[in-house]
């Protein structure tokens, strides 16, 4: 009697199929991670414009408690972003340092210059702008992305 052998391995079509099952696997999975990307940097703009948007709020704070110098002119918001997070000095303390605003002035996320310091990463409005059409001036009033496109909710990243 003979014995047939029996040859270990795939044929064509089962290779066939499995290759067409993982790349139709594959592109559908790519726009989901696509999408949970441009969530994450999302969600970063959002935190970074909240950190920022706290540390204005905070110096102008101390501008009217008369914890900082304010030129008499002054809106009493920060002339720049760096001052946020360089500090400034407290008149009513001098024996302390400087009052910081932030630990750290963050970079926009979808700023994609390394090059560029992350106070040129934003863009700012000034006090005295119109908020239809931010621009900057004497002191910065508020910060948006300079990123074009929109975010996941279809609201441009500028006017978050």
């Amino acid at each position: 009697m003979k014995q047939r052998r029996h040859a270990s391995g795939f044929t064509l079509i089962e290779l066939v199929v499995t290759v067409a099952i993982v790349s139709v696997l594959a592109t559908m999975a790519l726009p989901l991670a696509e999408t949970t990307i441009q969530r994450s940097k999302e969600a970063e703009l959002r935190s970074a414009l909240r950190q920022i948007r706290e540390g204005i709020d905070a110096y102008k704070r101390a501008g009217e408690e008369g914890r900082i110098q304010l030129r008499a002119d002054a809106s009493g918001y920060p002339p720049r972003l760096e001052v946020l997070e360089n500090g400034v000095e407290d008149i009513r303390r001098p024996d302390l340092a400087k009052i910081y605003f932030l630990r750290r002035l963050p970079r926009d996320p979808f700023n994609a210059d390394p090059s560029l310091p992350a106070a040129e990463t934003w863009g700012k409005r000034s006090y005295a702008s119109a908020p239809d059409n931010p621009a900057p001036g004497d002191d910065v009033f508020d910060v948006h992305s300079l990123a074009e496109g929109r975010g996941l909710n279809g609201i441009p990243y500028r006017q978050w």
